[in-house]
């Protein structure tokens, strides 16, 4: 597969550029020095995970609508719309679901530290697997392939170790996370 090639600015026109985004692509939109940083995504489908960001972050709605669900926080879920903001605490996990086709941004520190990627029971609420990264090593993009592969790959891992409970694999024909540049080399 060929590599993405999008731009890092000092400005750009989110609705002329929004067809160079996909779902949960969380492409980064600034130059690499920029504090915060800027990642933008398409989304027509539901996150197939939670994230789990080290350090706080917020997303804006800039078309769209969606809602952000929390697990483990005393807020369960914010609905977006065009022009709303979340501040989501670093350490939560919570999960874009979609209403709509909505382009969201993501504010993140440029030092990001670890994120990670969580399945939860449907059934009982617990957590069936998760998959951890650090920023500085491994992309974003690296980390949403390579968790959701390994969670699609080995059966077990999507067992809840509380209720039993199956779950089914996680459908990634939509999501092209292989294509951007690996940062791990």
């Amino acid at each position: 597969m060929s590599s993405i090639e999008i731009r890092r600015k000092n400005q750009l026109n989110l609705f002329r550029e929004k067809a160079k985004y996909h779902d949960y692509d969380e492409a980064p939109l600034l130059k690499e020095d920029v504090d915060p940083q800027l990642h933008a995504s398409l989304n027509t489908v539901d996150q197939p995970f939670y994230l789990i960001c080290e350090k706080d972050t917020v997303l804006a709605a800039v078309s769209g609508s969606a809602k952000v669900v929390f697990r483990d926080s005393s807020i369960r879920y914010f609905e977006l719309g065009p022009g709303d903001h979340v501040y989501v605490p670093g350490g939560i996990p919570h999960r874009i679901e979609c209403s709509q086709e909505s382009l969201h941004l993501r504010y993140k520190a440029r030092v990001s530290g670890l994120e990670a990627i969580a399945w939860f029971c449907e059934s009982c609420g617990n957590e069936v697997d998760r998959y951890t990264w650090d920023n500085a090593k491994q992309s974003p993009q690296a980390g949403y392939r390579i968790g959701s592969n390994r969670f699609n790959a080995d059966a077990s891992r999507r067992v809840c170790s509380h209720c039993g409970v199956a779950h089914a694999p996680l459908d990634l024909t939509r999501f092209r996370w292989d294509q951007f540049p690996d940062i791990s080399a």
